[in-house]
């Protein structure tokens, strides 16, 4: 019977959420006290890489806005540039006049390099 023994590393996910907290003027403490987690825990999940549960790790990544996609699916496998991978991101926490902002930005770029190539 074949098993999967692949653990997902956490360090890398971990500095991302410590970045995110930082980010949001957060400590670890005031972090804690929304995902109902110690401080200490909330540090070996940032600095370790220590898995959180299912919930704390769910609780995290909403509250800090953050996107796994880029953790899970990796470059190597997504085939995406890590500047893609980061304007996803970016895009991904943007509102709808936001949004609205940027298509018409790419749009424009887009009409500018048609012009130029004709």
């Amino acid at each position: 019977m074949y098993q999967d023994n692949r653990r997902f590393d956490f360090h890398a996910l971990g500095k991302e959420i410590k970045r995110k907290r930082e980010a949001k003027g957060w400590t670890q403490e005031y972090l804690a006290q929304l995902v109902d987690r110690t401080p200490r825990s909330i540090m070996y999940i940032e600095n370790r890489g220590q898995h959180p549960s299912l919930n704390t790790f769910y609780q995290l990544v909403t509250l800090l806005e953050i996107s796994v996609d880029q953790f899970f699916y990796p470059v190597s496998e997504s085939g995406t540039s890590d500047c893609r991978r980061h304007i996803d991101v970016l895009l991904s926490t943007m509102d709808e006049r936001e949004l609205t902002i940027i298509a018409a930005t790419a749009d424009g770029l887009k009409k500018a390099r048609e012009t130029v190539e004709v």
